[in-house]
C-alpha cells in the first residue's frame, strides 16, 4: 500500500512540476519531491489511523433519558447491557454485590458501574434533594453497590472515568442506601425510567432483568423558583416587561410565599417605565396589599380592576382563589363575570367551577347545561359534555 502511494504521488510531484515550469536544479528538485512525499505520507497515516466510518455501538447501547422537575432538569447517560440468556445470573454474579475488589484499576472496594462501558452519569440543574438528601447542583458518576434487599446509590463528583476500576471513595458527594424491588416481568436491556412525577418530585429506577432499584427526587420548588425570579431580575428581564413582574408576584401570591418582595415585583409591573395600569396587575397588586393586612388599599385597587378585566381574565383570576382556598371570593368574581357576559363561556365556566368548589354540584351541573347550550365553538360544547358527564359520574374535575 505504501510503495502504490510512493508511485502515486511521485508521479503527482512530477506533473507538479511540469506544470509549474520550476527552474530549479535537479538535486533541489529530488530533494523538495522526498520531502514533499515525507510530509504526505505521514498525514496520509496519520489520517488512516484517527478518522473512522461511523457504525452503530457493538453490544451496549448508549442512552439517555431526562426529566424536569419544576424548573429543574434531571439527565441520565448511560449504556445499555443485556441479559443475553443470562437470568438467573445477573445478580450476585454478573454484578457482584456490595463494593468489591475488581481486579483491575486502583479500587479495591468498587461498586457497580449502574450501567457498562463509561460512567453513568447524573446531571442536575440545580439543586435537588435525594431520598430526602441535599445534593448540590453538578453533573455526578453514578454507581451503585448492590445487595440482594438494599442497594447504596453513590453520587461521585468524578464523572469521566471508564466504569468504576478507579472509583475512590473521597469523590463521593453522596451516599444513598434504597430498597431493592423484585418484578415478574423480565427488562432486557437495562434502562433508566422516570414516574411518579408531581410539581416538586419523580422517582428514577433503574431496571435490568427482575430487579428494579427506584429512589425518589425532590426538589424545593416555590424556593428554586424565587430565586431564579431574582436572577432574572438582576438581568434586566423583570423591568422590560410589566408581564414577568406580575407573573412573578403572582405566583409568590397564589403559593402564599415571598410576600413582601413580591410586593416590590407588583409595584413595578405597575408604577415603572415599563409598567402598566391593567386588571392583571392591579388585581395581583391588590391580593398582595391584601395579604400584609393592607385590605384599604386592596379593595381600593381592585375596584379600579374589575372593570378593566376581560371574561378570561376575571375567570382566571377567581381559579387562582379558588386555590388560595378562598371559594367566596371566587364565587363574587365569577358572578360579577356572569353578570356581564351571560352568553361567554368562560363565565359560564365560571359559574360551575364557582359553585362546584362550594360543594353545589346540582347548581354547577346547571351552569354547564347552560354553558353546552349557548356554545358556539364545537370544542367548548363537548368540553361542557365532558363536565356533565363526570359531575354526574361522581368525579373530580376541577383540582
Amino acid at each position: 500500500m505504501e510503495k502504490n502511494m510512493q508511485l502515486l504521488l511521485t508521479q503527482y510531484f512530477d506533473r507538479l512540476n511540469k506544470t509549474l515550469l520550476l527552474n530549479h536544479s535537479s538535486k533541489y528538485n529530488q530533494k523538495m519531491k522526498t520531502i514533499v512525499l515525507t510530509l504526505l505520507l505521514s498525514t496520509f497515516f496519520v489520517s488512516a489511523a484517527t478518522c473512522q466510518i461511523t457504525l452503530p455501538a457493538d453490544g451496549n447501547k448508549k442512552a439517555s433519558v431526562s426529566e424536569d422537575i419544576g424548573i429543574t432538569t434531571v439527565k441520565v447517560n448511560y449504556s445499555r447491557p443485556a441479559v443475553n440468556g443470562r437470568e438467573g445470573k445477573i445478580w450476585g454474579q454478573v454484578v457482584q454485590y456490595g463494593f468489591v475488589d475488581l481486579h483491575y484499576g486502583t479500587s479495591k472496594a468498587a461498586p457497580w458501574r449502574a450501567g457498562a462501558n463509561e460512567n453513568t452519569t447524573i446531571e442536575f440543574s440545580t439543586r435537588v434533594m435525594i431520598e430526602g438528601k441535599p445534593l448540590e447542583a453538578g453533573k455526578y458518576g453514578f454507581f451503585i453497590a448492590m445487595g440482594e434487599e438494599k442497594a447504596t446509590l453513590v453520587f461521585s463528583k468524578f464523572n469521566t472515568a471508564w466504569g468504576s476500576f478507579y472509583y475512590d471513595p473521597k469523590d463521593d458527594a453522596l451516599r444513598v442506601e434504597v430498597p431493592v424491588q423484585k418484578v415478574n416481568e423480565s427488562v432486557e436491556r437495562l434502562k433508566y425510567e422516570f414516574s411518579d412525577q408531581t410539581r416538586n418530585s419523580a422517582v428514577l429506577s433503574l431496571q435490568w432483568e427482575k430487579v428494579k432499584v427506584p429512589f425518589t427526587i425532590s426538589v424545593d420548588l416555590h424556593q428554586l423558583q424565587v430565586e431564579s425570579f431574582r436572577r432574572e431580575f438582576n438581568s434586566g428581564i423583570f423591568y422590560r416587561y410589566w408581564q414577568n413582574m406580575q407573573t412573578a408576584a403572582n405566583y409568590c401570591l397564589v403559593n402564599n410565599i415571598n410576600l413582601e418582595e413580591a410586593l416590590t415585583w407588583a409595584d413595578r409591573s405597575v408604577n415603572t417605565y415599563f409598567g402598566d395600569a391593567n386588571f392583571l396587575t392591579l388585581s395581583t397588586y391588590a391580593g398582595l396589599l391584601e395579604k400584609v393586612n393592607r385590605k384599604k388599599e386592596a379593595d381600593s385597587l381592585m375596584q379600579k380592576a374589575l372593570p378593566m378585566g376581560t371574561s378570561l381574565q376575571l375567570l382566571m383570576y377567581g381559579s387562582n382563589l379558588n386555590k388560595m382556598k378562598k371559594h367566596e371570593d371566587a364565587f363574587k368574581i365569577f358572578k360579577i363575570n356572569y353578570d356581564k357576559s351571560p352568553k361567554e363561556s368562560y363565565s359560564n365556566l365560571g359559574m360551575v367551577m364557582g359553585y362546584y368548589f362550594l360543594d353545589n354540584k346540582i347548581e354547577a351541573i346547571k351552569y354547564a347545561e347552560k354553558g353546552r347550550e349557548t356554545a358556539t365553538d364545537p370544542n367548548w360544547k363537548n368540553y361542557f359534555v365532558t363536565l356533565i358527564t363526570d359531575m354526574n359520574a361522581g368525579k373530580e374535575v376541577f383540582k
